[in-house]
């Protein structure tokens, strides 16, 4: 279990010291709304697909490898398999979810331009009777 904790800190640990470089700083509430969601985005959820893609090669090797003439390895390794096929779909699953909810509310998170409302006092014709 020791083995696993550290490989999996090894692989977590360059994604903090990479996550926030020197010249960026937090100036309000939207900016750090802005970096906790760019890091899931970009960090947390490539790495969980990653662990569960791996928890499924590993149940792939139990099963063809480890366990190819004892019945007991080949059982663990098809519910290994199938642990990393289900967090598979559960990932995918919520991710669909998300994207048909912000689909069909549809925020604008446009910021208005200046002069896109009412138009301005230099833009309207005045005609003058001599």
């Amino acid at each position: 279990m020791k083995k696993f904790a550290l490989a999996g800190l090894s692989f977590f640990l360059p994604a903090f010291a990479f996550a926030q470089s020197a010249t960026q700083q937090v100036n309000s509430v939207q900016d750090l709304s802005k970096f906790i969601i760019d890091f899931i985005n970009n960090v947390a959820v490539p790495l969980v697909f990653a662990l569960a893609f791996i928890t499924f090669i590993i149940g792939v090797f139990i099963y063809f490898i480890a366990g190819a003439s004892n019945q007991e390895k080949r059982d663990k390794g098809k519910d290994v398999m199938i642990y990393g096929i289900i967090g598979f779909f559960a990932m995918v699953s919520v991710w669909g979810l998300v994207h048909i909810l912000t689909g069909s509310v549809s925020l604008n998170n446009n910021v208005p331009t200046q002069g896109s409302g009412l138009p301005h006092a230099n833009n309207v014709n005045v005609q003058t009777s001599n």
